[in-house]
């Protein structure tokens, strides 16, 4: 159905674009339209496939371990991380950022929307809120890192682990609250 839908939308641009192009002032509009609007209508269709599959079972499920797995990977690294700061060279802390962090990070970020789903709006937007300020301290650190900052590589460091630790309090408790109800 999905395909379907983003091929509609192809050709619905395909023949748009095509009509426009036949004139340099006029365009059809008895044809021109209808043509758009099977544009619409497959745009509606991809949405509607797209929600349905965000809500399945099996998919939110695994998408709960990769967010779980994920944030506990984050954090132990993190750990690691912070009792050793002192120790990784100023302009290497950015490569040991790519190497402990980055595949992580993504993975959260490509299933973060199944909280919504899991937990709703409300605890979605807190352990995003957190999430969110954690990365930014990690990349605050890769920059400062790439700049020479030594003071501020260590600051960020404590900063992201805490703003971590954060989130996943707030994945737990949203997690306690939705196998409650």
């Amino acid at each position: 159905m999905k395909t379907i839908a983003y091929l509609v939308v192809v050709f619905s641009f395909l023949a748009a674009a095509f009509l426009a192009s036949l004139h340099p002032t006029v365009i059809d509009w008895p044809t021109f339209l209808p043509v758009i609007l099977g544009g619409v209508i497959g745009v509606v269709l991809i949405k509607r496939s797209e929600h349905a599959e965000a809500r399945s079972g099996d998919k939110l499920s695994r998408n709960r371990a990769v967010l779980e797995q994920s944030l506990e990977n984050i954090l132990e690294n993190l750990k690691a991380l912070d009792g050793r700061k002192d120790k990784v060279p100023t302009y290497e802390m950015r490569f040991e950022i790519d190497k402990l962090f980055r595949d992580d990070l993504s993975n959260f970020a490509d299933a973060r929307d199944s909280m919504k789903h899991l937990f709703g709006l409300q605890a979605y937007a807190d352990i995003m809120s957190s999430f969110a300020a954690g990365e930014r301290y990690i990349n605050r650190v890769w920059s400062a890192s790439t700049d020479g900052y030594v003071d501020e590589v260590l600051a960020y460091v404590e900063k992201s682990l805490s703003q971590f630790e954060h989130a996943r309090e707030e994945f737990r408790t949203a997690a306690a609250k939705a196998a409650a109800a």
